[in-house]
């Protein structure tokens, strides 16, 4: 079973900007999911950004996958592009 952390701060900062709980998030692990590494920037880690689904809307998820964890960035409703992209991508 997987474990979700996060920084508090974080979590709220989060919730008040984009509507999205960090701990609803764990959801999304149960869906669908469209992963790649998100390798814009040298974070100093490895951090994957999924889409996928909660509570209906197809949302995107920042994250670092550890060997027992997932430590959650940060979580929005995913752009129009993205949202196209990834019911596309699941189809085929």
């Amino acid at each position: 079973m997987l474990r979700f952390e996060w920084d508090e701060r974080k979590r709220f900062s989060n919730l008040r900007k984009h509507d999205i709980d960090f701990a609803d998030v764990f959801r999304v692990f149960d869906t669908e999911m469209l992963t790649k590494v998100d390798d814009r920037f040298d974070y100093g880690e490895i951090r994957h950004l999924s889409l996928g689904i909660l509570f209906g809307a197809v949302v995107a998820i920042s994250y670092v996958d550890n060997d027992d964890s997932v430590r959650i960035i940060s979580a929005r409703r995913a752009e129009k592009h993205e949202q196209e992209n990834y019911f596309r991508e699941i189809r085929d």
